[in-house]
């Protein structure tokens, strides 16, 4: 849940589409407008300031697990790449 002022929606709308978010519903509160959208949670990183330096600091944020979900072909095939390479290289996990 995102709650930022009506005048920055326009551009945090588009930041969630950007990290693969799905918009699920938007409420007027205020004179702000309050987010709902669901973000896989690895492009969250970072999220805090992108969003403090879209909004002026005027917008927060919240978040909760809902549930796993199956990632997109391409992100798996770049985790998979990045593996083989450290295996290759002889890096280990302890």
């Amino acid at each position: 849940k995102v709650t930022v002022p009506d005048s920055f929606t326009g551009d945090v709308m588009g930041d969630l589409n950007k990290r693969r978010g799905r918009v699920l519903g938007m409420n007027p509160e205020d004179g702000k407008q309050v987010v709902e959208a669901e973000v896989p949670q690895m492009e969250l990183y970072g999220y805090c300031t992108q969003l403090r330096s879209m909004t002026g600091g005027s917008g927060t944020f919240s978040y909760e697990f809902a549930r796993y979900e199956q990632c997109p072909s391409e992100v798996q095939d770049r985790e998979v790449a990045a593996r083989a390479a450290k295996v290759a290289a002889g890096e280990t996990e302890e």
